[in-house]
């Protein structure tokens, strides 16, 4: 069965300076072979040539945010009154999943006092007390592992919370119900249009079944062991599915939406509710997005906590727009007002 080009475009990340704490997306097109289980031949094209196509309309050659939007003031477990029930039904997950994500691999913490904390030091506060939390990960990946998947599917969300557990960087690629652009960049490069699928740049491994792909994770970035609610067989997935019944299959469905040249950047971790809503909505919109996971323990809560001044997810940082910004029901509101047609 011969594999039919698209001409979506696929985005890999490339620091152009090593030396630098900030890295730079370069954009990639893929041209790929016409057999199903080939890989993509990639190569490194003009940011600015925006000449792609999905389906039946062009990209625009810029993106600005909505007209007077201003980020809001980021407001610590505050609920916005129409997003209750979808913070409610989210929060299902937590008991059938047992926090599975939640907590990043060797996780320990203790409570310190004020004197030795710096002033520019995340820690937890808790009733006056300052909790000091840390990990012990595994080696690091030096370019972001890419995920093709989408969010109400079972098998994915096992993979996702191995994600969070290894405190991963992943390349997310989108893949709902419809979607014109990365479902079909599924079949072309592995087959068959089946999720997850993982492709690993670092080592050149690509892979279906999503117990197989946390086998890979957990041994080439973990401590090779898998965590006792991953590894329960049909039990695992089963309960997976059981966390998805209060969102009625959210995040699985396209809409029409214009991709952006760069991917969007979201710090998060699989087991917030908060997370998942806006998830959700980058799924449906089929937006490519690099995720920062930020489960409890990871090193990462502290550059976030020096980049924008505070701690709080989910955090969007939209490289297209120039908008940075907490707050899930505002993020929600801003990425279907930019990227929604």
């Amino acid at each position: 069965m011969a594999g039919v080009l698209t001409s979506a475009p696929l985005f890999v990340l490339r620091p152009l300076n090593s030396r630098t704490k900030s890295t730079r997306w370069v954009k990639v097109t893929a041209e790929l072979r016409e057999t199903p289980s080939s890989s993509a031949s990639l190569s490194v094209s003009s940011g600015q040539e925006e000449g792609q196509r999905l389906g039946s309309s062009s990209l625009p050659a810029t993106f600005s945010p909505p007209p007077g939007f201003k980020p809001p003031q980021p407001k610590r477990f505050s609920v916005r009154p129409d997003k209750f029930l979808d913070i409610l039904s989210a929060s299902l997950a937590l008991p059938f999943r047992l926090g599975t994500g939640a907590f990043v691999l060797g996780y320990s913490a203790s409570f310190v006092s004020e004197d030795k904390i710096s002033s520019n030091e995340y820690v937890m506060s808790i009733a006056g007390l300052k909790l000091k939390e840390a990990s012990k990960l595994g080696p690091r990946p030096e370019k972001p592992i890419e995920i093709y998947e989408f969010e109400s599917c079972p098998f994915c969300r096992k993979v996702r919370e191995i994600v969070s557990i290894l405190d991963l960087d992943v390349l997310f690629y989108p893949c709902p119900r419809n979607g014109p652009n990365f479902r079909p960049k599924v079949l072309q490069m592995g087959g068959k249009q089946q999720f997850p699928y993982l492709v690993d740049p670092n080592t050149g491994v690509a892979m279906y079944e999503s117990d197989d792909i946390i086998k890979y994770l957990v041994k080439k970035y973990g401590d090779g062991t898998t965590p006792l609610m991953l590894s329960l067989g049909l039990l695992t997935t089963l309960t997976a599915g059981f966390a998805m019944i209060g969102r009625m299959g959210r995040g699985s469905m396209y809409t029409p939406s214009k991709l952006p040249p760069v991917p969007l950047e979201l710090w998060a971790y699989e087991a917030s509710p908060f997370c998942k809503i806006v998830r959700e909505v980058l799924v449906e919109l089929e937006l490519p997005h690099l995720l920062h996971s930020t489960a409890r323990g990871s090193p990462k809560r502290q550059k976030l906590y020096e980049e924008a001044g505070h701690f709080q997810v989910p955090y969007l940082d939209d490289p297209n727009t120039g908008v940075k910004m907490f707050e899930s029901a505002e993020i929600i509101d801003y990425l279907r007002a930019t990227y929604a047609l």
